[in-house]
């Protein structure tokens, strides 16, 4: 029977959702907890206080699912939040199988997905499947770098210490960026937690990771792919053929799909080139799910989904005298901030500061409030002065942005992602056995 899923009012879309949670126990989507907007001034827990239902995430997220797949492929894998991978298999709806593809397509957000699903027949037709028509949740920030750790270790940014686009190095007291780790820690320094590729491997199955050249040997890759075999392929063909090749023997396949997230940022998601892109990445999974071996598991997921800025709603802070006031670095990124403080600064008074200017369209936490909610999971000594003592998240269009350190392109991107809100929250995990 198809199902069909109703695309709610965007209004609702680009509200904040709860705080995801983390563990084995199978929890409500984000999509099934009921979202109000309180009219509040942005207070820590004013979003917790608006839910019903249980807590999200659990399960339904994404630091679940390679633990699930290495129970499925018969070597299951714990991790320092997952500790019962059958558990998380049987709550995701995988069967077991002897080789498995797991495939990241950056950018494609649940909602964002549904929305854009005419461009897609071979995801259309997986969405049919009552299984595969609800969301699960990726982590917070809702961004590449935090994502990757976290889908990669099977764990969470505060365990990563992989918390956002920038962040602060201890070391150098600096800002650092983490896509090409530039005045970063070292990968190995950042992120200590064994990633599910290198425990696999450990136990003599095979893990290889499919993907363009000039990620091979990344920083990024180092960090969050540590263990597996990267097999190289740039064009579309290549990625097909080497894909279908490592599926020959057992074990595990990774591939991530960029380009989806490219488009997204330069053009929009709204736009034809976004449904292009769409297109192009549908029509390389649908060759992969025809040609791969009988009884092959295909796993698709994302890392975060994508809104469009609005630049009515665009507020530079380095033009807001009383934003700045005892900040002394900002890291994140345009719709989820993290706000590093001058020694003389108090928390509490920056984060009421913030709340006053933002109002109902912030989520602004401390660094104490966010990790008693658990917003980036169990947190590590060693990332504990990587997290900003003041968090702010924005919803709607709003994006914040910087001009004393940013371009002007990197101001205006017309889609953007970072936050706790539906649309950049709610990823797709939908499950093909040939």
């Amino acid at each position: 029977m198809d199902i069909m899923i109703a695309l709610p009012p965007i209004d609702q879309l680009v509200d904040f959702i709860p705080t995801v949670h983390y563990g084995d126990h199978t929890q409500v989507s984000p999509s099934s907890t009921a979202e109000t907007r309180s009219g509040s001034a942005g207070s820590a827990d004013s979003v917790q206080r608006s839910a019903s239902g249980s807590p999200i995430g659990g399960a339904l997220h994404l630091s679940s699912v390679l633990p699930a797949v290495t129970d499925a492929l018969g070597a299951p894998v714990t991790t320092a939040v997952h500790h019962d991978p059958a558990a998380l298999r049987q709550a995701l709806g995988m069967p077991t199988a002897s080789r498995a593809l797991v495939v990241l397509v950056d950018g494609m957000g649940f909602w964002n997905l549904v929305d854009r699903v005419g461009h897609a027949p071979y995801l259309r037709g997986l969405l049919k499947d009552s299984a595969n028509a609800r969301p699960i949740a990726t982590c917070a920030p809702s961004t590449t770098v935090a994502a990757m750790g976290t889908f990669g270790t099977g764990t969470c940014p505060g365990l990563t210490g992989m918390a956002g686009y920038t962040q602060l190095n201890p070391q150098t007291g600096q800002i650092s960026q983490l896509i090409q780790f530039r005045n970063a820690l070292k990968p190995d320094d950042l992120q200590r937690e064994p990633t599910v590729f290198e425990r696999l491997a450990a136990r003599g199955v095979r893990a290889t990771s499919v993907g363009l050249s000039k990620f091979a040997n990344s920083p990024l890759t180092q960090a969050s792919l540590h263990g597996s075999t990267y097999v190289k392929a740039d064009r579309p063909a290549a990625i097909v053929q080497r894909t279908l090749e490592s599926l020959r023997e057992p074990g595990l396949t990774y591939l991530y799909l960029r380009d989806v997230d490219k488009v997204g940022h330069s053009l929009g998601w709204t736009g034809d080139e976004w449904g292009g892109a769409l297109e192009h990445v549908d029509d390389m999974l649908g060759q992969i799910s025809r040609q791969a071996p009988r009884g092959t598991l295909i796993v698709i997921v994302a890392d975060h989904g994508m809104v469009n800025a609005n630049p009515a709603q665009r507020i530079d802070v380095a033009q807001e005298p009383t934003l700045m006031q005892g900040v002394h670095l900002i890291g994140g990124e345009p719709r989820s901030l993290m706000l590093y403080l001058n020694d003389d600064a108090h928390p509490g008074d920056v984060a009421a500061r913030w709340r006053e200017r933002l109002g109902s369209h912030a989520l602004i936490r401390t660094r104490d409030e966010a990790l008693a909610q658990g917003l980036y999971g169990p947190v590590s000594e060693h990332v504990l002065p990587m997290l900003g003592q003041v968090s702010v998240c924005v919803n709607d269009g709003y994006t914040l942005v910087d001009s004393s350190t940013q371009t002007a392109v990197a101001m205006s991107l017309p889609s953007v992602h970072g936050s706790q809100t539906r649309m950049e929250m709610e990823i797709p995990c939908l499950i093909d056995v040939d």
